[in-house]
C-alpha cells in the first residue's frame, strides 16, 4: 500500500511538471506590467503567472500557520483566565 501511494504521488508531481512545462511552453508572449508608474521589464506571460503562484503557495500556509498559532493563544489565554477564576 505503500509503494502505491507513493507511486501514485509521484505521478502527480510528474503530471504537474508537464502540465507547468507545457504552460510556459504555450505562453512565451512578452508582457510589460505596470504598477504605480513602474513599468516592469518584458518577459514571457508565463513568468509573471509562475511567480504569483510560488507567492500564494508560500503565503498561504504562512497565513495558515499564523492563524493557527492565534487560535492556541486564544485558548490558552481563555484557559489560564477559567483557572484563575476558579481558585
Amino acid at each position: 500500500m505503500r509503494n502505491l501511494k507513493r507511486a501514485l504521488a509521484a505521478l502527480f508531481v510528474l503530471l504537474l511538471a508537464a502540465v507547468v512545462l507545457f504552460f510556459v511552453l504555450e505562453n512565451q508572449q512578452p508582457v510589460a506590467l505596470m504598477l504605480f508608474g513602474w513599468s516592469a521589464p518584458e518577459l514571457p506571460v508565463a513568468v509573471p503567472v509562475l511567480c504569483a503562484l510560488v507567492l500564494g503557495l508560500a503565503v498561504g500556509p504562512l497565513l495558515g500557520a499564523y492563524g493557527v498559532q492565534r487560535s492556541k493563544r486564544k485558548i490558552r489565554a481563555s484557559a489560564r483566565q477559567a483557572v484563575l477564576s476558579g481558585n
